[in-house]
Order: C-alpha cells, then structure tokens, then sequence
C-alpha cells in the first residue's frame, strides 16, 4: 500500500503565491480585488488539490471548494466502507476511535514500533496521539501540541503560523526558532501524528457532508482584546479583512466568545477549513464549544462588548 508521502499522489503547485497583477485595474474592481495572501504567509506547495494562495484567499472565504488530502481516502477506504454502513453519528465516532487505535495500534505501542521498557522523553513522544494533541491545543494553543497542530497545517494545507509565544516572521527570529525546535520535537519518533490528523481532518469533513451536504458555511465567534496586534490587509473598522494565523480557536456561540476579550469578532467559516470540533469526538472534550479552523484571510465584522 502507498503511504501518503507516494510520489505518485499529486501536490498542489503555486507559481504566483502574492497573486499580484500588472496594468491598471479592470473596470468595477475594488480595493479588496487587490488583497491577496502575502507571499511570506504561504509556501509554494502543498499536500492537498487547492494551492494556498487560492484556499487562503478571500475569494476561497466567499465560495469554498472540498478540499481533499492527498491520497488519505484512498489509504483508508476501508475506515470510510464503515463509517458509510453507520446510520449514528455517536455509533461512527466510535468506528473512528476504533480504527485510530487498531491502525496505529494505539493500546499496543512496542507494535508500532516502541522498543519495550522505553522510557523518558522518547515514551513520551510515542504516546501522544490525536486525542492528547487536541486536548493539548484546547488548553494552551501556545503550547508544544499547539506547534505540532500548526507544523501539520503548515504541511498539509501550506499556510505558514503567524504567531506561536510570539510573532513568527523572519526565520532568524528567536520565536521563530523556539517553534521549530518544539515542532520538531514533538514529531520525531512520534507515533505517524501527522497521519493521524490527515484522518481526523478527513472524518470531521465527511461528517460535514452527511449532516448537512448543502451547506458550505458556519458563523463562528473569536474574541480578542488587542485587535490592533493582528494583521490587518484591509476593509473597514467594523469589517476588518484580517491574516489569521494558520490554525486558530473560534466559537459558534457569540457569548462563549465574550469570555475571552472585549471585542468580538464575527465570520463566515468555509466548512472545508475546519480541522476539528470538539463535539465531533465527545470522548476527547466534553461540555467544549470550540471549533480548530484553518487560517489564511478573512473578512469579518468586529464589535465591541459590552
């Protein structure tokens, strides 16, 4: 069987990253026509069918298109057979932590590969999965799962963080370097974390698309206390275009939202850059509103509470 790294699954090219154009504008394009990825915010390939440039767009925001990982419906057709002959969604969240454990032989580590009697830093790494790198994220997005939530985004969709303990800008910076070592840290010798998430992003997709096949959208909530510390490309004060960072914690209820900063900002969400949500998986998170999304730009609507 082809592992997901097959050179004979396709990558998604982009030979112009910034989008920019030549010549005077076209007749009814505005300001917005022109607000494109930054070049520094993307990489030049990826592992999905959209290249970043367009899947971080405002135009992708208004009118997403399915987003397909590379070759991970083809690997685990069998996971996707079952989940298929599953009528409950509570009945298929337990065929995928089935599959998870069984595939990466979670309960039986010295199978993947774990020398017995393995201990330390070492056991360690090969015992986080999904499940403790989501848990992880929930509680401090700023943590060492955080940096290894937002190396898989980076890989797999090829949006670069913007921020993690720090603003991440210039390879040379110190934050910069402080995120790559943790980055690397927690994927060497760990258990195929990144696989694991290919399928966790491939599940909370499918089950998008069965609950509610028509739908392409959801309103999510992020509150903020310092709007002016993210990055601004444009729109007005109240609709403010923003880079998000390339993996981001948001809310669908606007008073979940309120508990963390006085300004509340409101968007569209395109269901295909929804990594998780923590109802999705109940066994992970209980009792949690919060929704993994994708970054890249958006346009939102900010208000001020109370």
């Amino acid at each position: 069987m082809e592992h997901d790294n097959a050179s004979s699954f396709c990558r998604a090219w982009n030979k112009n990253p910034t989008g920019t154009h030549s010549g005077a504008k076209k007749p009814g394009h505005n300001a917005e026509d022109a607000i494109r990825l930054p070049e520094t915010a993307c990489l030049p390939i990826n592992r999905c069918n959209l290249p970043a440039a367009i899947l971080g767009s405002l135009a992708y925001q208004k009118a997403p298109l399915p987003l397909e990982l590379d070759g991970v419906r083809e690997l685990h057709r069998d996971l996707f057979r079952r989940l298929e002959a599953t009528p409950h969604a509570k009945a298929r969240a337990e065929v995928f932590r089935d599959y998870m454990t069984v595939h990466f032989r979670l309960e039986h580590l010295e199978e993947a590969g774990l020398a017995t009697g393995t201990a330390g830093a070492k056991a360690s790494r090969a015992r986080t999965n999904y499940m403790s790198l989501i848990r992880g994220w929930c509680f401090d997005a700023n943590g060492h799962e955080g940096a290894a939530l937002k190396g898989w985004v980076e890989s797999r969709f090829g949006l670069l963080p913007r921020y993690h303990g720090g603003l991440l800008r210039a390879p040379e910076d110190e934050a910069h370097r402080r995120y790559r070592r943790i980055q690397a840290q927690m994927c060497y010798g760990a258990n195929a974390l990144e696989a694991q998430l290919d399928l966790v992003y491939a599940y909370c997709q499918y089950e998008f698309a069965r609950a509610h096949p028509e739908q392409t959208h959801l309103q999510l909530y992020r509150g903020v206390n310092r709007l002016e510390e993210y990055e601004i490309l444009g729109g007005a004060r109240k609709e403010p275009i923003l880079l998000l960072n390339n993996l981001s914690s948001c809310t669908a209820t606007r008073e979940r939202a309120e508990e963390f900063g006085d300004h509340i900002l409101t968007l569209e969400a395109p269901i295909p850059k929804i990594l998780f949500h923590c109802q999705l998986l109940p066994f992970i998170l209980k009792s949690e509103d919060e929704f993994l999304l994708i970054g890249g730009l958006y346009r939102t609507q900010c208000s001020h509470w109370p």
